[in-house]
């Protein structure tokens, strides 16, 4: 990296979606959405700042900036204009001098590293209920006392990821069902039974809007007791999608001295949670 390069920088924004459904009313589903934004330098960077003292201000803008709500800048690296609130677009930049010194001292506890990660930004993401949710869920049980009838209702809501939807992938549907299970009658799709743990789990590996239905489906099981009627069970879910954010956040380079080099974007579920 010679004086005049522009130095490559990485950057990833993760989020992390909870919900909780109940039943089939959506005014009673509860939504927080968490996310962090982090940096990545190439580990010569550090030999670059060392012979380069007086390196540019790296400084950077993030889009969609209105969405977020208890932004938390990294106090010792990051400044920004704490007047303008409510903005579209928020500037921030970067305490050169703290940033050398921090990525001095990982390369000094990680000398075989490649990369350094720094985290900038944490964040929440402002929610609206149910339409903020990529996979809506309705769970309902009846049955007696020699059996359980348990549906799961799904969809795929591309509304939640307004920039630019994308697929989830590895969806998993995990539901206790007790009551003495003697048999499974029925399971539709197909689904793994755990005898053990007493439980059921639906694996679907994508869905999109160009899934079957457009992403909307359900999921029977139909199971035969010795010691019903089961307890109605909570429905925990997990997923997780490349490419795109529920933010719709982005980054983009002010100034010169550095460039972009790769935005990685990614949600996934943390407590996704569904009761009768």
């Amino acid at each position: 990296m010679g004086a005049q390069d522009t130095l490559p920088v990485a950057a990833a924004f993760t989020e992390t979606i909870n919900a909780y459904f109940k039943g089939a009313d959506p005014s009673k589903c509860v939504v927080k959405i968490t996310g962090e934004m982090v940096l990545s330098f190439p580990a010569g960077i550090t030999r670059h700042f060392a012979s380069h003292p007086s390196a540019p201000v790296l400084t950077f803008s993030i889009s969609n900036y209105c969405r977020l709500e208890q932004v938390l800048p990294n106090p010792h690296l990051l400044c920004c204009d704490t007047t303008m609130s409510n903005v579209d677009t928020k500037e921030f930049w970067v305490n050169m001098p703290n940033l050398m010194s921090h990525l001095r001292r990982v390369a000094d506890q990680k000398p075989q590293a490649t990369y350094y990660n720094v985290d900038m930004i944490k964040y929440q993401v402002a929610a609206e209920g149910i339409q903020s949710t990529p996979l809506n869920l309705a769970v309902s049980w009846r049955g007696d006392t020699t059996s359980t009838d348990l549906r799961i209702d799904y969809k795929y809501n591309m509304e939640a990821m307004a920039a630019a939807p994308s697929p989830l992938h590895n969806i998993h549907f995990l539901v206790p069902v007790d009551g003495g299970v003697a048999k499974l009658q029925a399971m539709i799709p197909t689904a793994t039974w755990n005898p053990e743990q007493q439980n059921i789990l639906w694996k679907i590996s994508s869905l999109s809007q160009r899934s079957e239905n457009g992403g909307v489906g359900a999921l029977l099981g139909r199971f035969q007791l010795t010691e019903g009627p089961s307890k109605p069970s909570q429905l925990a879910v997990q997923f997780t999608s490349e490419g795109s954010t529920l933010s719709g956040c982005d980054i983009q380079l002010v100034g010169t001295g550095y460039r972009l080099s790769l935005v990685k974007k990614r949600f996934a579920a943390g407590k996704y949670l569904a009761d009768n």
